[in-house]
């Protein structure tokens, strides 16, 4: 079975993203939200609340979740998913960080 490579490209530097905050790309799949958490750990996820659609990079960020603006649904970073007692998910994307450069899959702006 042949794997898929990832081809790793620069999107900002770590510092372009607020502490506890998020910044927006635009990408083939739609907006994608890169957020920092306090301790630096970047995530990206669909910017896109499983409930109704709210702009989760408007959300506040804690921890490892994040709070949907609209209706106060909590997002894991990690999982995507909508913590209970909701239901739901939202797409993730890789991520890294290196030598404090945000990087990303190429294939989410092909």
């Amino acid at each position: 079975m042949k794997t898929k490579t990832q081809v790793w490209i620069e999107i900002c530097r770590l510092e372009d993203i607020p502490p506890q905050g998020a910044r927006v790309i635009r990408a083939t799949l739609g907006c994608v939200a890169l957020f920092r958490t306090a301790t630096d750990k970047v995530f990206a996820l669909e910017d896109r609340c499983p409930h109704k659609g709210g702009p989760l990079s408007q959300g506040i960020v804690h921890e490892t979740g994040v709070t949907c603006p609209m209706h106060n649904w909590v997002i894991d970073l990690e999982t995507g998913r909508a913590k209970a007692p909701d239901e739901g998910r939202v797409r993730t994307f890789p991520v890294e960080v290196r030598d404090g450069t945000v990087l990303i899959d190429r294939a989410l702006l092909a």
